[in-house]
């Protein structure tokens, strides 16, 4: 009546051993630009040196701290070269012992400074934009200012923000899927 049924139990294949056997391809943890990988480094590097190059610009001027946006692009832009070395000197020494950055705390904690940064230099970017378009457009007083170094720094502000977002995305998309 109560006869036993079989069970059928998975096995695992072994994985081969001959390295030209491996599945070729990448895997969706490997994608470039993720914290501990080339392209990481290499999006860290270039938001470091915009982000770096706006802030010499725009403190190279000597009427910055006159207008607000211009002191919030400087703040934003310190803020940026700080975290943006800090995690490529990470991304440096994850590819020299050949660490893996992708655990749950790190990448968690690499979105939400990402994000955060992200956020900063993108309001100090617009805000630095909309001042130098109402001091040279609409006041007509750009030969009095330095127009063309506060346009410089804005570029620059947004050039590192184009760079932060992948960051942030991947980081983001990482940390949602597990």
């Amino acid at each position: 009546m109560f006869a036993s049924r079989p069970a059928v139990h998975p096995v695992e294949a072994p994985p081969p051993t001959d390295p030209v056997e491996q599945p070729t391809g990448v895997l969706m943890k490997d994608l470039p630009g993720m914290p501990g990988t080339a392209g990481g480094l290499g999006l860290r590097v270039a938001q470091f040196v915009f982000a770096g190059v706006a802030l010499a610009v725009m403190a190279s001027t000597s009427d910055f701290p006159s207008v607000t946006a211009f002191c919030y692009l400087v703040a934003a832009t310190i803020m940026q070269c700080l975290w943006s070395f800090s995690l490529a000197i990470v991304d440096i020494y994850a590819l020299l012992v050949k660490r893996c950055l992708r655990n749950r705390r790190a990448v968690c904690l690499f979105a939400i400074g990402d994000g955060i940064t992200a956020a900063l230099t993108f309001g100090a970017a617009c805000s630095s934009a909309g001042i130098t378009v109402l001091i040279d457009n609409d006041l007509n007083i750009c030969a009095e200012n330095h127009c063309g170094s506060f346009k410089t720094a804005t570029a620059l502000a947004f050039m590192s923000w184009f760079a932060l977002t992948p960051s942030f995305l991947l980081n983001f998309w990482s940390m949602a899927a597990r």
